[in-house]
């Protein structure tokens, strides 16, 4: 019997796992045979460690799961519509000699590419599932049937070859050795830097080139009116600046009059004391003594810095060790004189 799946990760799987006095029969791990719906088929290659071995990459959509053995009521497909079931990806490894094949219809030639009759087909892979089943109610009614669940294992990444899936892909691929270029001359010729003769072929002819040489000397050449032009567009640059600053100037003084913007503010009460104070501490020109005032008092001013000059040079010199201790010797004379005098004043 066929019928209709849905996949475990449904929200009524969770459901009917919690539900108690259900009848439901779980398998786990069902050899089954998945039919796929092959959307798109590339040639990958592996990395350096494997010597940059090609695979097949291939994408599609779960259309069936055909169990080995027949699951609970005699079923033995479960079948999903267009666009319920799950997205797979498997990856088809060649073998040795899948890839000697693969070399002789020339895979490293720049025509050889991935056929496309293998693609917008069905494909059957082999896969294993867990399968739930919930058993339909007891009372017979018309139309039902049980519900089957499953749970493809690393339907994200199968890995097939030609021993497990039965698919020998590399007699699919068309022979190009004969028709395509080997992947190195083909781009040589892409390039189109040499010919057959190894003669180098000029992009351009000689007419050509003189053309070009040409252009340039026309396009180059100074135009009679260009000068008035750029002589007039200056004059109206200049007059835009004028323009400009006369503007930004009247803006200024328009904010400083007004009351209680940041320029008055800053008028009133910072640049107004500044002001005041500078013209405070400027003397004025009568209260300094000019050189003519000087030498009508008959002060020459010359003479006066000369004499000031002598006073500061004008210091004692430091009295030696042998002075210092001449004026304490005297110092302590006159204090012994002192003191006997006293005595003999008080006898």
């Amino acid at each position: 019997m066929r019928t209709a799946g849905l996949t475990m990760n449904d929200v009524w799987a969770h459901r009917v796992l919690r539900e108690r006095g259900v009848e439901t029969y779980r398998l786990e791990g069902v050899v089954a045979e998945l039919g796929v719906m092959v959307e798109s088929l590339d040639l990958k290659h592996r990395g350096k460690e494997e010597n940059y071995r090609p695979y097949l990459h291939m994408t599609g959509e779960l259309r069936s799961v055909t169990p080995a053995e027949a699951l609970p009521f005699g079923i033995t497909q479960v079948t999903y519509s267009p666009g319920q079931g799950e997205k797979v990806d498997a990856f088809y490894e060649f073998d040795d000699q899948q890839l000697v094949v693969l070399a002789g219809k020339g895979y490293f030639t720049s025509g050889f590419t991935v056929p496309e009759q293998v693609t917008g087909i069905e494909w059957e892979l082999p896969a294993t599932a867990d399968v739930l089943v919930l058993a339909p109610s007891e009372v017979q009614t018309e139309g039902d049937v049980p519900v089957v669940f499953t749970q493809i294992h690393g339907i994200g990444g199968l890995e097939i070859d030609l021993e497990s899936s039965g698919y020998d892909l590399a007699g699919y691929f068309a022979d190009q050795s004969k028709n395509g270029v080997p992947r190195a001359e083909a781009v040589v010729d892409a390039r189109g830097l040499k010919s057959r003769s190894d003669a180098i072929d000029p992009l351009f002819t000689e007419d050509e080139l003189a053309l070009d040489t040409e252009t340039k000397q026309v396009v180059g050449a100074p135009t009679p009116e260009a000068a008035p032009v750029a002589d007039g567009m200056n004059a109206r640059l200049r007059e835009i600046e004028a323009e400009i600053a006369a503007e930004r100037e009247q803006y200024k003084t328009e904010r400083a009059s007004t009351e209680g913007t940041t320029e008055n503010l800053y008028r009133e009460r910072v640049a107004a004391p500044l002001d005041r104070a500078e013209e405070q501490e400027v003397p004025s020109a009568s209260s300094v003594p000019t050189r003519e005032a000087q030498r009508d008092l008959n002060l020459d001013p010359d003479l006066e810095e000369e004499k000031e000059e002598t006073r500061r040079h004008e210091v004692k010199p430091v009295p030696s060790l042998d002075e210092r201790k001449l004026q304490v010797a005297q110092r302590a004379a006159d204090l012994d004189l002192g003191v006997d005098e006293e005595h003999g004043l008080g006898s």
